[in-house]
């Protein structure tokens, strides 16, 4: 009887053909996908369990941030306390939850187990619920999540101990290649594939390549001039290699595009952390002992100290990466990143 009133709004009928769209998600927004709120719940289990897969990756991943630069195996022996040495029982490696619940601290001697894990898990988390909704269900999505585990792992490890491993470098290197073959990852060859006249695979290689050595080389310029005019070492080749291995993700463009918005945010971060230092009286005690010694006069010293503070540019071209990636094609600036069957 409802039915049959004019105002009233029939129950839609389920078919395969609102499901799939689902199941396999283009990065583009589809005027045409508007009519699949019915099955909107499927889309958020699917990031559901994109999330809890992301923090359990991110544990993974703290496992690499703090044995990659030590030498150490990450796969044996298993989390221990630094402290007591007790195997922390796996009701208490819970990625986020556990930290949580022992409030930050050992079960057994209650040193304190440092924020950092439970911070890298949940964004890792994030981060792959962003990727989700960005390319869907897709190889670029996989790429996309390797490329970004190792961005994660090589951002924090810059920060801890100023360090940017060969061995994470040279694995996305090789990875980022391997992608290449099914991916090119800049795009700007896109006619000629069509046109038959190159093959995709040897042209995603070509375009890997030529971004690894556009990005490493500029870097190694630049630190090589700086080196010439400061007569001291203001870059690590470290920075050198992850340019070279974040040009085999993202081709020349993105490596341009990296480097410009990384260098900007680390002057802009930097600048801001020098004046925040001199306010709050960084090195002050310093700064007086070498006034009283002749050296100049304490706030020119305390500048010039603060000024001297390095700040880790791996972790802002790391950064650079992710707006490149999820941020910059949204804007237009870089239209055919990755692949034009696959960009947002």
């Amino acid at each position: 009887m409802a039915s049959s009133l004019p105002n009233a709004r029939r129950r839609p009928k389920l078919h395969f053909g609102w499901v799939f769209p689902l199941a396999i998600r283009h990065p583009s927004v589809d005027s045409t996908l508007s009519v699949l709120h019915p099955c909107g719940t499927f889309d958020a289990v699917i990031s559901f369990f994109f999330f809890l897969f992301g923090i359990v990756i991110g544990s993974f991943l703290n496992v690499c941030i703090a044995r990659i630069p030590e030498g150490t195996s990450i796969v044996s022996p298993g989390s221990k306390c630094p402290r007591c040495e007790i195997p922390i029982q796996p009701y208490d490696n819970i990625p986020v939850f556990g930290w949580l619940l022992l409030r930050g601290k050992c079960r057994n001697c209650h040193l304190p187990i440092s924020l950092m894990y439970p911070i890298v898990e949940f964004l890792t988390g994030a981060f792959f619920v962003l990727t989700y909704y960005t390319y869907g269900i897709t190889l670029p999505t996989f790429k996309y999540l390797i490329f970004g585990c190792l961005l994660i792992i090589l951002i924090v490890t810059d920060i801890r101990v100023r360090i940017l491993p060969d061995a994470v470098n040279a694995f996305g290197f090789g990875v980022g290649l391997a992608f290449a073959t099914r991916i090119p990852p800049d795009g700007l060859w896109d006619p000629w594939i069509r046109m038959g006249d190159l093959p995709a695979m040897l042209v995603g290689v070509l375009e890997a390549l030529l971004g690894a050595a556009f990005g490493s080389l500029l870097l190694w310029g630049a630190a090589a001039l700086y080196k010439l005019v400061r007569k001291r070492e203001g870059m690590g080749m470290g920075d050198v290699k992850m340019m070279a291995m974040v040009g085999t993700f993202l081709g020349l463009r993105g490596s341009f595009l990296t480097i410009l918005l990384g260098t900007l945010l680390g002057s802009i971060i930097g600048l801001v952390l020098i004046v925040v230092l001199f306010l709050f009286g960084w090195k002050s005690d310093l700064a007086k002992r070498a006034s009283r010694r002749g050296l100049g006069d304490v706030r020119c010293l305390r500048w010039t100290i603060c000024s001297q503070y390095q700040l880790p540019l791996g972790s802002f071209l790391g950064l650079a990466c992710f707006v490149v990636v999820y941020a910059v094609p949204w804007v237009g600036w870089l239209p055919s990143l990755g692949s034009s069957d696959f960009r947002p």
